[in-house]
């Protein structure tokens, strides 16, 4: 079997999803090309697992000051480069096409007949979960942005659905420091960021970003480039994670134990999701607007929460998959959920 695996590389935990499945399919053996869209290629990082992998431009999503701009979406996308990039997609040699919420490929898929799996978050949002700022127009983004075949979602809670665990890969913990701070937010600007830190100088925060720091720091706020290694580092170490609602940074703080305090992106349809999921499992504090001091006073007194192992779902996945039959992945999720122990406030969260 010779798959295609498309991956949106707009956000991060797309591409932390599929380093979990480049691994699990490197282990059995599967014969897969990658192929990403949403950013450039000079701005991917971290890219050995996927070999010798091919970048389109796909379609993406314009921010400013933690909200998506609808306008400046609209016009920064080549519609008709777009299209001509699906077009041109030749699928002949593949026998299946993995899709993380990838345009170019999954419509390729669609109109070359060739069979489509989708592996993501954004396909739980088609079940009866915790949803916030759905609409017409984000209902018909989630059936058509990428459309499959069989569409596999993932989530932190099951919450009664055939939805898979989250693929997680993390550092182990060798030892916590609880006054460490790691903040990741993307969509805010260098010096909101600091603002919103200044004040809280008996902690350490550790502030990933892809913005220039201002040109004056404070000792405790310490500014990095992404790095994904010492990330990933910084995330096992830390007594805390800021961050927006994406769904790989919150599974992440999830399996190690993290509290955990975030911002949503504005107008994403899917962050706005997460943070109604992760107030109804009581997992996270949230800050719906701006940045929040008060908020933050608050939440670093709280005490950390009990991780959650989740399985290996990855190479459980990969196996499913090369079995190759493919009606009813029910049986495959209740496999994986039955190995998961759900704090006991998340087990009656099921619908």
């Amino acid at each position: 079997m010779k798959i295609l695996y498309g991956v949106q590389g707009t956000g991060n935990g797309h591409l932390s999803r599929a380093r979990v499945m480049a691994k699990a399919m490197q282990k059995q053996g599967v014969d897969v090309d990658f192929f990403f869209s949403g950013r450039s290629a000079e701005q991917f990082f971290d890219m050995q697992c996927f070999g010798q992998y091919r970048v389109q431009s796909g379609l993406t999503f314009a921010t400013h000051n933690g909200r998506v701009n609808v306008a400046q979406t609209a016009k920064m996308n080549a519609w008709l480069g777009f299209v001509k990039d699906v077009k041109n997609l030749d699928l002949s040699s593949y026998d299946l096409v993995l899709n993380d919420y990838e345009p170019v490929s999954a419509w390729a898929a669609k109109n070359q007949g060739i069979p489509s799996i989708g592996i993501s978050h954004q396909a739980a949002l088609n079940f009866a979960v915790p949803k916030a700022g759905d609409s017409w127009f984000n209902e018909t983004m989630l059936n058509y942005f990428a459309p499959v075949d069989i569409a596999l979602g993932c989530h932190w809670h099951h919450f009664g659905f055939p939805i898979l665990p989250p693929f997680v890969e993390v550092d182990k913990i060798d030892k916590v420091l609880p006054s460490q701070v790691l903040v990741y937010l993307p969509f805010e600007s260098p010096q909101s960021i600091v603002d919103f830190l200044m004040p809280f100088s008996d902690y350490t925060f550790l502030v990933y970003h892809a913005g220039r720091s201002p040109q004056t720091l404070p000792a405790h706020i310490k500014w990095h480039g992404f790095d994904r290694e010492g990330f990933k580092a910084a995330m096992a170490r830390c007594g805390g994670v800021i961050g927006n609602a994406g769904f790989e940074l919150a599974s992440e703080a999830l399996t190690l134990g993290k509290k955990l305090l975030i911002k949503p992106l504005l107008g994403q349809f899917e962050q706005l999701s997460n943070v109604a999921a992760l107030e109804l499992l009581g997992a996270a504090e949230c800050m719906k607007l701006s940045l929040e001091p008060l908020v933050l006073r608050r939440w670093l007194k709280a005490p950390m929460p009990e991780p959650i192992s989740y399985p290996e779902v990855g190479d459980a996945l990969v196996s499913w998959i090369l079995k190759g039959d493919w009606r009813d992945p029910e049986a495959l999720c209740q496999s994986l959920w039955s190995q998961v122990n759900l704090p006991l406030s998340w087990q009656k969260k099921s619908g």
